[in-house]
């Protein structure tokens, strides 16, 4: 099993930053891909951000050039380094990892229980 425990949410005032942190821990093979996803009252949950084993990242399009998204392969812990935040990043924050639990296992994703930020004066 694949725990994945997020940290750093809160409430920040628009225009201030958060880093987001997201720890992987448990029995497994490898990690692929991270990323996070939010999830707003009352709206879907969308991606705001991945991160490929080897660095590449992908964006939506409302985060870039505001969001940065790294990883600590050593530590198996995705980041998100929120800046310049709006209103409508408000919204519960979920990090998500593809990883293997064994060599011959299919990569599965897995998800932590999610942090909440707010943005708001």
């Amino acid at each position: 099993q694949v725990q994945l425990v997020e940290s750093g949410g809160g409430l920040v005032q628009p225009g201030g930053s958060l880093r987001l942190s997201c720890a992987a821990s448990g029995s497994f093979f490898s990690i692929n891909g991270m990323g996070w996803y939010r999830q707003a009252p009352g709206k879907q949950r969308e991606l705001v951000a991945l991160i490929t084993s080897g660095g590449t990242t992908n964006y939506v399009d409302s985060a870039k050039g505001r969001f940065t998204t790294s990883r600590d392969n050593a530590k198996n812990t995705v980041y998100l380094q929120m800046i310049s935040l709006k209103p409508e990043d408000t919204a519960v924050y979920y990090c998500t990892a593809n990883a293997q639990r064994t060599f011959w296992a299919n990569p599965f994703n897995y998800w932590g229980q999610g942090t909440q930020v707010t943005v708001s004066s």
